[in-house]
């Protein structure tokens, strides 16, 4: 029987131990508990275990932190980080839950308001896009 809605069945499980290097794309729901070195996208949840290290931006439609995450999250429905997760990037979300401990560096959105959502989300991507740019000019001026 197939499930509608928020499909609680896991599409793809990285294991402890494990360790990824390069962008994924998963259709569905994923767990990791090893470590990836690139993006994730998922269409469904990812859950990154407290074991979990990823260096890469997170795209999926809700995220469930208890490790580190080094890179943007961006979960429309929900971003919950317990006491155990390290999160060094923005995180882009309508609903946002954190645990007591929890280390966050980084800008946050989390606006319930559809349109607001949207709208703080287009200008966040906008300030990144024209902060990376000028990190390359200084880059580029330096070198010669």
């Amino acid at each position: 029987m197939a499930f509608r809605g928020d499909d609680i069945s896991i599409n793809t499980f990285i294991g402890s131990g494990s360790a990824v290097s390069g962008n994924l794309k998963i259709a569905g729901f994923v767990t990791i508990h090893g470590d990836l070195d690139g993006d994730l996208e998922a269409t469904g949840k990812v859950i990154v275990s407290e074991d979990a290290r990823i260096r890469g931006n997170i795209t999926a439609k809700s995220a469930i932190i208890g490790g580190v995450v080094e890179g943007n999250v961006t979960a429309p429905d929900f971003v919950q980080l317990f006491q155990t997760a390290s999160v060094v990037g923005d995180i882009s979300t309508r609903k946002l839950v954190l645990e007591d401990g929890v280390l966050f560096h980084g800008h946050c959105i989390s606006l319930s308001d559809e349109e607001e959502y949207q709208e703080a989300r287009s200008k966040l991507l906008d300030r990144v896009a024209i902060a990376s740019s000028t990190a390359l000019l200084h880059s580029s001026d330096e070198a010669l």
